[in-house]
């Protein structure tokens, strides 16, 4: 059976103009996940770079499958995106409480929400959904909650960004998917902004679309920029707390000091560029997890740039963490415009496969312990760092 490529189905708030620019999405069919052959997968990943996201429903999928599909992305990794084993010895990490990993198979690990019983050797598992309420420096109140109002609760990559490079993609499974009516994501930053979701929807919005919507002085400074993120950032900043949008976080002073984190070492800090090319299309996406960034350096202008309205044009080392917390939100959070995110809808046997250097995504939802949400994760430590602008994307851009 052939490959059949359809569009990924949009809800009514997506800006479609916007969407077919990016090439954003597709559903596939007539594949079977678990059994790929050489030239199937070949043209799954060059749909994947092509489209950012791909969608496969009524996927029957083991473990050690899922882990073999992400392996194929880049066949020398074998090590979970944040190292296996590590977040469940890291107690003061965020993401301890949200993930725990497949003893037989430790580079997938549940994500969700409740408890499950006699699942993939665990004879019983709790699991927390991630909440605002934890995370965000204000709350919705629960009389808005029981009524449906609910956030994005923390726009990220996949990637422990120390010691450990980005994963390219990441395959997300549904096993358990929690029932419940439509809730509203809240913005809650003064501009009235609101996206209605399904229940736990998982919120994509594409790196190449919020290049291109950047106006042409924030091209030029992302071009030439690259981010130093922080030792140990999900330690880092367990004390801190996050903006509304879940784009970033309030600079308040509140990160645990350097010389409070576990031991770490200057060479296994991270320094990557702000934009990342893509391996298939060229085309360049605003890539930076917002949450766990201390530095900026940024490159001058070249000698024949207009130098008018241009952003650090001598270049810059910026390491004031709320200049940089504002340069890149002034960048990031027009890409989250409601227009702009895909939610996806889940249903049980759902996988999604989704290019983890070319986007960033989100969970959303509030739910109750008894409403069962569970889902495997496969995302790789890399074995190459991502590519950022050539020369003749500075040129173009800067």
């Amino acid at each position: 059976m052939a490959v059949e490529v359809l569009p990924l189905p949009l809800p009514p708030s997506a800006n479609v103009e916007m969407f077919s620019g990016a090439d954003f999405g597709r559903e596939i069919k007539g594949v079977d996940l678990g059994a790929l052959a050489p030239e199937v997968f070949r043209e799954i990943e060059e749909l994947l770079y092509k489209h950012s996201v791909l969608l496969f429903r009524d996927v029957d999928l083991s473990p050690e499958q899922q882990y073999a599909l992400a392996k194929a992305f880049d066949p020398t990794s074998d090590s979970f995106g944040h190292g296996n084993k590590k977040i469940e010895s890291t107690k003061s990490s965020i993401l301890h409480a949200t993930l725990r990993g497949i003893p037989r198979v430790p580079q997938v690990y549940l994500v969700g929400n409740g408890t499950s019983y006699d699942h993939e050797g665990f004879p019983e598992v709790q699991l927390q959904h991630p909440s605002h309420t934890s995370w965000h420096r204000t709350h919705i109140s629960p009389e808005d909650q029981e009524k449906g109002a609910t956030r994005f609760v923390r726009w990220h990559m996949d990637a422990a960004l120390y010691d450990l490079l980005p994963p390219k993609v990441t395959t997300l499974y549904g096993i358990k998917v929690p029932k419940g009516p439509r809730q509203v994501v809240r913005y809650d930053d003064g501009t009235g902004d609101e996206l209605e979701v399904p229940l736990a929807a998982t919120a994509f919005v594409s790196g190449r679309m919020m290049f291109d919507i950047q106006p042409r002085e924030l091209k030029s400074l992302a071009v030439r920029s690259r981010v130093k993120y922080a030792p140990h950032p999900y330690v880092w900043i367990s004390t801190a707390k996050a903006k509304s949008t879940g784009m970033g976080v309030e600079t308040e002073g509140l990160e645990v000091p350097y010389d409070k984190l576990p031991a770490w070492e200057e060479s296994k800090i991270l320094v990557l560029p702000l934009v990342w090319k893509n391996p298939v299309t060229g085309e360049l996406h605003l890539q930076v997890h917002p949450w766990t960034v201390a530095e900026l350096f940024v490159d001058p202008l070249p000698r024949d740039a207009v130098r008018e309205n241009a952003w650090y044009p001598d270049g810059a080392h910026v390491t004031d963490l709320k200049e940089v917390r504002d340069v890149l939100y002034r960048m990031q959070r027009p890409g989250i415009a409601p227009e702009l995110v895909y939610p996806h809808d889940w249903r049980e046997k759902d996988l999604m496969l989704f290019h983890n250097r070319g986007m960033i995504h989100s969970v959303t939802g509030t739910l109750r312990p008894d409403q069962i949400r569970l889902y495997h994760q496969c995302n790789l430590a890399a074995s190459d760092s991502p590519d950022g602008p050539d020369a003749d994307d500075v040129r173009k851009w800067a």
